[in-house]
């Protein structure tokens, strides 16, 4: 590989890592937000809106993981985890400071919408942590089983399991901590899988036409990662 080639895969492994954290952090400011979706009327889905930009970080682990390798991947889980927390500890401060007569937006209001709770915080990131380690390890294991080929198996499979952990994770935590009503525990538990394994088959053809375009530009073999 060239240097130009290299410089051009790091620009664009830091452009992934930007969308990842970018789309995790948003998922931890919007989730006290839940809305329904009824496709063709089959199943009701209730879901909280935080779910909407979560399943794209799973897909660029999985882009990651593939292209950069396992050690790259662990290292934009970790940077998303110090992300959060750091815009939550944002959060937490602009919380407390008090708003002037004329503010748009006034203290209740701000705390309302952005006073998160440290448990539901920490549920999230007890989940999120546990269900990204968890897919790029299974990832590895079956690319290492097939050497690298049916990349819609590891895909899916990885996928699918850690998802299940994160919902089950966040929602049992949020549930122990009285913020859920343990009520409706099943029902979230249900939907927001479902929705995620829904995203995860549908990302599959995107995977597969990402990891293309890397082959092809970089001219990458089967099983074979960019590295430094």
């Amino acid at each position: 590989m060239t240097i130009k080639d290299k410089q051009l895969a790091n620009n664009i492994y830091l452009i992934l890592a930007a969308l990842f954290i970018a789309s995790l952090v948003a998922s931890n400011l919007i989730f006290q937000k839940f809305f329904y979706w009824e496709p063709f009327g089959l199943y009701r889905f209730e879901i909280s809106v935080g779910i909407l930009p979560y399943p794209i970080t799973f897909l660029i682990t999985d882009i990651l993981s593939e292209i950069y390798g396992k050690k790259k991947a662990n290292q934009v889980v970790i940077a998303g985890i110090f992300a959060s927390f750091f815009s939550m500890f944002i959060i937490l401060v602009a919380d407390f400071a008090p708003a002037i007569e004329n503010s748009p937006i006034n203290d209740k209001i701000f705390h309302q919408v952005f006073g998160l709770s440290p448990l539901a915080v920490f549920a999230s990131m007890i989940a999120y942590l546990f269900a990204q380690f968890i897919d790029i390890k299974i990832f590895h294991f079956w690319k290492n089983l097939t050497k690298g080929k049916h990349l819609w198996l590891r895909n899916n499979f990885s996928t699918f399991l850690s998802q299940f952990i994160d919902t089950f994770t966040v929602l049992f935590l949020l549930s122990s901590f009285k913020i859920l009503p343990w009520n409706i525990f099943t029902s979230l538990l249900i939907s927001g899988f479902l929705f995620k394994v829904i995203i995860a088959a549908l990302d599959t053809p995107i995977l597969y036409g990402v990891v293309y375009l890397f082959r092809r530009k970089f001219n990458l073999k089967i099983n074979e990662e960019i590295t430094n």
